[in-house]
């Protein structure tokens, strides 16, 4: 099993033709993902060979939508572009986008999001790596060869430290990584992955990556403790940022005692959940939990 993605999903890609989506096309084929199709309207009617496959380009995702019965979207699309490609996905009805854009404007993304969740569209990202199900699924630019199938779920806000933690404990393996991305807003969350988690049957165990910023992790810690039956590992990044300065991602900035690590590790704690003050050390909490 797995949550958002599996073995079935088909995936388009906005932006396929640019040199971005171009080199992930490439890299999502290779690891199994069923791309059924790019959307670019300047190329519409055209396709684009891959590996020896041949993957056609469609004028809008409805058409691309109604021609190969797709259901994921993975947008490699500039910033400026972005909020209008989305939500021409929403208007399409498409079930999942995934947006891996860095340095969409917050206010765009607040418009997007809000569009998209009226009408029943799941939103990962913006600025994020994707989610993959190994030996499924790929969605996105993580690596595919540095983990394999497994029991742990991972959810995390940095797409560095999902590589990490997935290369760390690839000796168990994963059955879904989400990286949700680090922007002040985003489409998936936290907890939305945590009750994806704690309703699939094949994920035994949690691994959550936080950072310093906001207040997310607080909010996953309260849900946890009421809802997860699960055992969750976690880890904050930041331990050693100085306060009110703006970190690498946009919504990490850190006020007072608010949005630091070591609040947000009290908070999981007193959730129950065991916080590594390394990736390392998280992994092998995890290690200790699985192999129990």
């Amino acid at each position: 099993m797995s949550i958002f993605i599996n073995k079935d999903s088909k995936v388009i890609v906005q932006g396929m033709t640019g040199s971005e989506g171009m080199k992930h096309t490439t890299r999502m084929l290779a690891s199994g993902t069923q791309i059924v199709g790019g959307v670019n309207p300047r190329k519409a009617g055209t396709s684009v060979e891959i590996d020896g496959a041949e993957i056609p380009v469609f004028g809008s995702v409805a058409d691309a939508m109604a021609e190969t019965g797709a259901d994921v979207s993975v947008l490699f699309v500039p910033p400026a572009f972005t909020k209008s490609a989305v939500i021409e996905a929403v208007d399409a009805g498409m079930p999942l986008a995934v947006i891996i854009t860095e340095g969409v404007p917050v206010a765009d993304t607040a418009e997007f999001f809000s569009y998209a969740q009226s009408k029943g569209t799941r939103l990962i990202g913006p600025n994020c790596p994707g989610l993959i199900t190994p030996g499924q699924s790929n969605v996105g630019i993580t690596p595919a060869n540095i983990t394999g199938p497994g029991k742990i779920g991972l959810v995390s806000k940095s797409g560095t430290l999902t590589y990490q933690m997935m290369f760390e404990l690839r000796d168990i393996g994963f059955s879904t990584a989400v990286g949700i991305g680090g922007d002040p807003i985003i489409g998936t969350t936290h907890i939305d992955c945590l009750e994806a988690f704690e309703n699939d049957p094949e994920t035994a165990a949690i691994v959550m990556i936080g950072e310093i910023g906001g207040d997310a992790e607080e909010r996953a810690a309260a849900y946890i403790k009421a809802n997860v039956t699960k055992p969750v590992v976690g880890y904050v990044a930041g331990f050693e940022a100085p306060e009110g300065k703006t970190m690498g991602h946009a919504g990490a900035i850190v006020s007072g005692s608010a949005g630091t690590a070591q609040a947000k590790k009290e908070a999981l704690e007193a959730a129950g959940v065991k916080v590594g003050k390394t990736p390392t050390e998280t992994a092998e909490l995890m290690r200790q939990i699985i192999n129990g």
